[in-house]
């Protein structure tokens, strides 16, 4: 590998979406990242948003083994014009992502970027993509988050849901995805957290557990993650609203 070959690695930034959930709060008769969304599925919005970023160099996805659902998605999406690798998901979306992080290192791709990003969040748009990886690149920091600041009131709450005090809500943000870390250095976080038995919410936990600088980076609300029935219709209207002000 030419230096040149090997400053671009290091730049590379690979997107990971684990998509081997169930949804059960979604109460839907298929998972909720195969639910349909404006046409095609959720899945599929979410794979074309990131696979028309220039800065992605490729996306790998992890499914459940034998999911019925995955071939007409693929079939569907055609050619994204970069890579897609499929990798097998795990019991719980830590251990998703962590199979997808052992693909991307196995095919050469340790020192690069993961771009960790919700299956159920189709309405990422690609300017906040863009402020992410740029600020996090420019920074001396582990990596980075997208998030958006608390503005709602918050509420401390004791047994029977009695208010027990309101919390500052200045220093408080909603972690959002993508979630931008060193393929290995995640790998590696993700590793100790579960190996010290840590609730591994999201990536940004796993790195706060090692010790590393993980900075917020604003990005806008309307980056919605699916949970609800009301939030497909919900999405609908964002990603409408989104193809009117493009």
């Amino acid at each position: 590998m030419s230096v040149m070959d090997a400053c671009w690695a290091m730049d590379a930034c690979w997107a990971i979406v684990p998509a081997a959930g169930i949804g059960k709060r979604m109460a839907a008769y298929r998972p909720k990242q195969y639910l349909e969304l404006t046409g095609e599925t959720v899945l599929a919005c979410t794979v074309r948003r990131l696979a028309a970023h220039a800065s992605v160099s490729g996306i790998a996805i992890g499914l459940v083994p034998d999911d019925p659902y995955w071939p007409a998605v693929q079939a569907g999406l055609g050619d994204l014009g970069k890579p897609l690798h499929l990798f097998r998901g795990g019991g719980e979306r830590c251990d998703t992502v962590r199979n997808g992080l052992d693909e991307l290192a196995r095919r050469g791709y340790g020192g690069a970027w993961a771009l960790v990003h919700d299956a159920a969040r189709p309405c990422l748009r690609a300017q906040d993509v863009a402020t992410l990886i740029d600020t996090v690149q420019d920074r001396a920091v582990d990596g980075g988050i997208l998030a958006t600041p608390v503005r709602d009131t918050i509420k401390q709450v004791c047994d029977g849901r009695v208010i027990d005090r309101t919390v500052p809500r200045e220093a408080l943000w909603h972690a959002l995805t993508p979630q931008m870390f060193r393929i290995d250095a995640l790998h590696a976080a993700i590793d100790a957290a579960l190996a010290a038995r840590v609730n591994v919410t999201d990536e940004a936990s796993a790195m706060e557990f090692r010790g590393a600088s993980v900075m917020v980076v604003e990005g806008h609300a309307d980056n919605i993650k699916i949970t609800h029935p009301a939030d497909l219709v919900l999405a609908e209207a964002i990603l409408a609203g989104q193809n009117v002000t493009r």
